[in-house]
């Protein structure tokens, strides 16, 4: 029987186990000065860590959307959706997202997380078979987890390895079966085949699901990402990254948004986004839209920037998008190049596992459309600093 004295012993235990692998976290406080700027411990530093790939957390029609919500709604929605936090706004905003995604319908949520984890398992009964991206975010794999159905991982971006799971479990009585990924991976920075994925769902009569977190608002028509219209059967996204607010959505048919508002305990028992967030989320739903010129010169940027790291020797995987992984390998060295680039006013922070596989810590880059060429050339001069001394 555990004493009175050592029943939280695993905490620290758990704790040293972190430092001694060179895992440990903590919080710093930083303070944003604009788009891709930020003030940490009393310096400047250039943000290469933010999502806001398009600068819209700053943007001057955003924040005023954002307030108007607050003088027409209040600070709070003071209930969930279905008992009285349905702002007569909201529905309006979910109709223009829909039109945007080409889908019937769409929902919004609170927060990319918390939909894959309530998401996965309103769809899943315990005889449902689940086949999910080995590098697929950890929501998703939470939510998988919380299904307590089988599930099956198939090797990253390897849909000759998952059509043969398909075959394999095509005939073994499961209720239904998901397919889950994402389209542009959150670490990784690559793109899934999603007209590949698309054929087997149809193929093996399997619903698709994919996640568009780092899509929305720099891929695609509209800028809206890469799942549009029949692509998949139910596409996710987060209006906290490229659209520069917070929150998240479902974009699907009827039929699926009237079974999520009868089953999805994660838009059921929250209290629904407060108006200032749903004034920014309409705000960037009109204007993402027009940004073709951004998102070109993000790529472009992307591009140069992905081209120049792998001139110095650095591997940056399969990185197709603007995540760019610079990755080294070892966690002591990851934290020396991050504290050098921070030395040097520069943040990009290192990327360990468990968040990423064993032997790929990383420096993880995420390009905003707001970043300057200079500031670009500054930070790829700091890297060949490193590999010149490493």
């Amino acid at each position: 029987m555990l004493s009175k004295e050592n029943k939280t012993q695993f905490i620290q235990n758990m704790l040293e186990k972190r430092k001694s692998e060179d895992r440990f976290r903590t919080l710093k406080s930083v303070k944003p000065i604009s788009a891709v700027e930020v003030i940490m411990n009393g310096h400047k530093l250039v943000n290469f860590s933010s999502n806001d790939y398009l600068g819209l957390s700053k943007h001057p029609y955003v924040k005023q959307r954002s307030i108007d919500w607050i003088e027409r709604y209040g600070n709070g929605a003071t209930a969930s959706r279905l008992i009285c936090g349905n702002v007569d706004g909201l529905e309006q905003i979910e109709e223009k997202l829909a039109a945007l995604k080409s889908s019937e319908t769409a929902l919004i949520l609170n927060s990319g997380f918390q939909t894959n984890i309530t998401l996965i398992p309103a769809l899943a009964d315990r005889n449902t078979l689940i086949l999910s991206d080995e590098l697929n975010h950890n929501s998703i794999v939470q939510g998988c987890t919380l299904a307590r159905c089988d599930k099956l991982i198939f090797r990253h971006n390897d849909t000759t390895h998952l059509k043969q799971l398909l075959k394999d479990n095509q005939d073994k009585g499961y209720s239904r079966i998901l397919i889950i990924t994402e389209t542009i991976f959150s670490m990784d920075g690559d793109c899934c085949d999603l007209e590949a994925l698309r054929e087997l769902s149809q193929q093996f009569n399997a619903i698709l699901i994919v996640d568009e977190a780092h899509a929305t608002g720099v891929t695609g028509p509209n800028g809206m990402g890469l799942a549009n219209g029949e692509m998949a059967e139910i596409v996710v996204g987060t209006f906290g990254k490229a659209c520069g607010s917070f929150g998240s959505y479902i974009a699907c048919d009827q039929s699926t948004r009237d079974y999520l508002i009868n089953y999805c305990s994660g838009l059921i028992f929250s209290t629904a986004l407060p108006p200032s967030v749903l004034g920014a989320i309409d705000a960037a739903l009109d204007i993402v839209p027009k940004m073709q010129s951004e998102r070109k010169l993000l790529h472009e940027k992307a591009t140069f920037l992905r081209s120049s790291l792998k001139k110095l020797g650095y591997k940056t995987g399969q990185s197709t998008s603007q995540i760019i992984p610079v990755i080294i390998g070892d966690n002591v060295k990851t934290l020396k190049l991050a504290t050098k680039l921070e030395q040097n006013n520069v943040l990009a922070t290192a990327i360990r596992p468990p968040t990423v596989p064993k032997g790929t810590a990383r420096i993880r880059i995420a390009l905003s459309s707001e970043h300057s060429w200079e500031q670009i050339d500054h930070l790829l001069k700091l890297f060949k600093e490193y590999a010149d001394a490493n």
